[in-house]
């Protein structure tokens, strides 16, 4: 079985990962490296495996979490199709297994909000993973005054959080925000969307999501 490890240390993935970054940080989007994708890769195995999801399962959604962003060298619309078809090619020379490519795929294809839904757990675990991704380090703008929404929101969180209490069936983003640079408002102004994902994600691993930001519940 191809694993993880073997796909985050190939040289030419790499590669694709940088450039796909590069591309974003001239178009002024927060950062799409390797400390992102590694965040989401750990996050989407820390769920399943939380779950009690088979240790397959756990590769399989690491794999989706590192590879999950690298159609954004081809464009940043669609980047989840052009990713997926990436990672297909990519996974069938690592001649990885036919059905885990496809569900590998699958989750890349489906991980972002324009078009993406959660039709299995990978895809899910994907989905909250990637979306729980808000954090100060993630902003490359170097001067605050020019900050756009996105920047403000993304550096005003001081603190991010990612739990999974199987007891209670519940997964929860817990944000800590520093209201003088970005209010609670402007982040549901941006990331609803992505959190109603998150909602369904939760739905289909038979969880509930909760988003706390300073000690508050809000969803």
């Amino acid at each position: 079985m191809i694993t993880y490890n073997d796909v985050k240390n190939d040289e030419k993935i790499k590669a694709y990962i940088q450039k796909a970054d590069e591309s974003l940080l001239a178009l002024g989007f927060t950062e799409h490296s390797f400390a992102h994708v590694g965040l989401v890769s750990e996050r989407a195995g820390y769920i399943l495996k939380t779950l009690g999801y088979p240790k397959e399962d756990i590769e399989l959604v690491k794999i989706a979490g590192y590879l999950h962003d690298i159609g954004n060298i081809v464009n940043r619309k669609e980047h989840s199709q052009s990713g997926a078809v990436m990672a297909f090619r990519i996974l069938d020379k690592m001649n990885m297994d036919a059905e885990d490519i496809a569900t590998v795929v699958t989750a890349i294809g489906n991980h972002d909000e324009g078009e993406g839904e959660a039709v299995n757990p990978i895809a899910a675990a994907l989905i909250i993973a990637d979306k729980s991704d808000v954090r100060r380090t993630r902003v490359r703008n170097a001067d605050i005054i020019n900050f756009d929404i996105h920047d403000r929101v993304n550096y005003s969180v001081i603190e991010s959080n990612l739990s999974v209490d199987k007891s209670e069936a519940s997964v929860k983003l817990s944000l800590t925000i520093d209201t003088e640079i970005s209010s609670v408002m402007n982040y549901f102004e941006i990331f609803l969307k992505r959190m109603l994902m998150c909602q369904k994600a939760a739905t289909r691993l038979k969880l509930s999501f909760k988003l706390f930001i300073n000690g508050q519940q809000l969803l």
